[in-house]
């Protein structure tokens, strides 16, 4: 039961997916959005997300302790004008969160079945999470293989929509678009409390670290 339970709080460090190497570079800022008008609609071509080319990857921790996951893409667009990204839409199934790093299927089941819950994202009342993108700048002179665009847009989680800002690496050519950038996101922001460090203190035993990452790898196609 004490493993079990262990298991359980480890879970609340959830949400859009994986570990990063580079996490000192991907810190995303994060802010309230206050009540606005709709974002107005992006310049360029439309191209649709292939979800089966596409993953969203998180990736939690807590001292002694971390647990990675993916959620599936449930469908999204990103606009392009010329060779640029200039905005886009993703929008994500939390029905689908998994774990990967569990291999016993009890504790396994157990885990995901604790972050569907009301106690993390209560995916019966809240079936999607969305991002959509606001803006999108090029980064100049980005070395090869670096992140290459600037990224701002508003993350939406429990009906809770917070602004996030993060560097993308994006590609486009042959008809698709290609992006990929690691978000680091404080779900205590989003009311996914259970077990936060900040409610039980930094040397709490069963703390849970509030700010996951998630990794999108998304393809786009006209």
């Amino acid at each position: 039961m004490k493993r079990v339970s262990i298991y359980a709080s480890f879970a609340a460090a959830l949400l859009f997916t994986a570990c990063s190497s580079e996490a000192e570079n991907t810190t995303a800022e994060t802010t309230a959005v206050a009540a606005e008008a709709p974002a107005a609609a992006a310049e360029g071509e439309t191209y649709q997300i292939a979800q089966d080319q596409s993953s969203v990857k998180w990736h939690g921790t807590k001292v002694g302790g971390e647990h990675t996951g993916e959620i599936k893409v449930q469908s999204g667009e990103l606009a392009v004008a010329g060779d640029q990204l200039t905005g886009g839409t993703i929008v994500i199934d939390m029905n689908t969160i998994t774990n990967t790093d569990l291999e016993d299927a009890e504790y396994n089941g157990k885990l995901v079945g604790h972050l569907k819950s009301d106690d993390f994202f209560g995916v019966e009342k809240h079936p999607t999470a969305t991002f959509e993108i606001t803006s999108a700048s090029p980064i100049a002179d980005a070395a090869a293989g670096q992140p290459n665009y600037n990224v701002e847009g508003n993350l939406t989680i429990k009906e809770t929509t917070e602004k996030v800002s993060f560097p993308a690496t994006v590609s486009v050519e042959n008809g698709a678009v290609k992006a990929k950038a690691d978000v680091k996101v404080d779900r205590s922001k989003y009311d996914v409390r259970y077990g936060s460090e900040t409610l039980l203190g930094e040397l709490g035993d069963k703390a849970i670290s509030d700010e996951f990452t998630i990794t999108f790898d998304v393809t786009a196609a006209k």
